[in-house]
């Protein structure tokens, strides 16, 4: 069985999302993942509300991957950004039991810096969600647990 996963965008820098987004489409397909959603929001902010959205669909998904491009200008709001994306995400991972995989570039990333990064981000987001949707549906099927099992 193929591990279902939602790709979850921001439109905004998508100069730098587009491109982290196709790497992830093809990483997802080298990895046998299926992707059943592609959702773009507003920007990074917005995106755990998107990947929220997406996790409601019971059964629908084994995992999120969410992506964004934060890119330093003159004040600390890539900061704010960031980081807050961060928080909600992983709230969301703990409520859903699903992994969402959060790769949004930045904080402190200037564009040309976002761009030599876009493969890296988008592999290390993938790889998150499928691992972990591996490792926990195993151990949602495990009937008794004694011993080890891996989620990686």
């Amino acid at each position: 069985m193929a591990i279902r996963i939602a790709i979850v965008v921001a439109e905004f820098n998508y100069d730098t999302t587009y491109l982290v987004l196709q790497c992830a489409i093809n990483h997802a397909k080298l990895l046998g993942a299926e992707v059943t959603y592609i959702v773009k929001a507003l920007g990074s902010y917005e995106t755990p509300l998107a990947v929220k959205s997406v996790l409601k669909r019971k059964g629908e998904v084994d995992g999120v991957v969410a992506l964004g491009a934060v890119i330093q200008e003159e004040t600390k709001h890539d900061e704010v950004v960031a980081h807050n994306v961060g928080k909600k995400t992983m709230d969301l991972t703990v409520e859903y039991g699903k992994h969402v995989g959060l790769e949004v570039i930045g904080p402190g990333a200037s564009r040309a810096r976002a761009l030599k990064r876009i493969d890296d981000y988008a592999r290390r987001a993938v790889e998150a969600v499928v691992k972990m949707a591996k490792g926990l549906l195993t151990l949602e099927q495990s009937t008794c647990f004694s011993g080890t099992i891996a989620i990686d």
